[in-house]
């Protein structure tokens, strides 16, 4: 993952986009990841794998209460 500081973001913003567009870009302010650019299509791809860990889990919660309920 690539990484530039806001001042090289700010004055490199068509690199930063054009590498954003392949994966995600860290930028920094005072050495510390402050923001990080993606393209839509990975967000979307981010969001959808989160909702489905969120499902998965929700699910899994939802086994085990129904087994601790039935005294299983």
């Amino acid at each position: 993952m690539h990484s530039y500081t806001l001042i090289d973001a700010r004055d490199r913003h068509s690199e930063v986009f054009e590498q954003a567009a392949i994966e995600p870009v860290v930028v920094t302010q005072q050495s510390q990841p402050s923001h990080v650019i993606m393209s839509a299509q990975t967000y979307q791809r981010l969001l959808k794998r989160l909702e489905e860990l969120e499902d998965m889990l929700l699910g899994q919660t939802a086994i085990r209460l129904s087994r601790l309920l039935s005294g299983g």
